[in-house]
């Protein structure tokens, strides 16, 4: 039987495709859970037509990305921070420090997921983290920590 998934379905495929499953698959699970529908000309034209929406959306949200990995890329990030005599810091640069940084120049939420740092910051220098966008998109920021002055 061909059915078009409505959702994605493991080792099977993802919504809006058409597959031939075995009829006993599609009666028995499939259709009685809402997974798929029987695939008459009418819903291949709907999925057709939504898989075209789903890539032009997929297209507008990597250039998107696109957009904010070249914003970014020249922009230096700097943290000051507490640091003892050998520049280890007394707390840390977080990737939520960094995400909230990078929202206040995008002017736009940025979520710290998005920054692949694999732990935090503890020492002052000059750090490139990347960046993993939306869309596929790699992008990657300059971070400076510095040490904070005293008055």
């Amino acid at each position: 039987m061909r059915v078009v998934l409505k959702r994605d379905v493991a080792d099977l495929g993802q919504a809006n495709e058409i597959k031939e499953v075995s009829d006993g698959y599609a009666r028995n699970y499939l259709l009685p859970q809402g997974l798929a529908v029987r695939a008459t000309a009418k819903q291949v034209n709907i999925a057709k037509q939504q898989r075209a929406s789903e890539r032009e959306r997929q297209e507008q949200l990597r250039i998107h990305s696109e957009q904010i990995a070249e914003r970014l890329k020249e922009q230096p990030f700097h943290f000051k921070a507490k640091a003892g005599e050998h520049g280890h810091l007394y707390g840390s640069v977080t990737a939520a420090n960094i995400a909230e940084r990078i929202g206040r120049i995008l002017e736009e939420p940025f979520d710290k997921r998005q920054v692949d740092l694999d732990e935090s910051i503890r020492e002052l220098g000059i750090y490139l983290v990347d960046l993993d966008l939306a869309g596929g998109v790699d992008g990657q920021v300059r971070v400076v920590v510095e040490k904070e002055e005293n008055e």
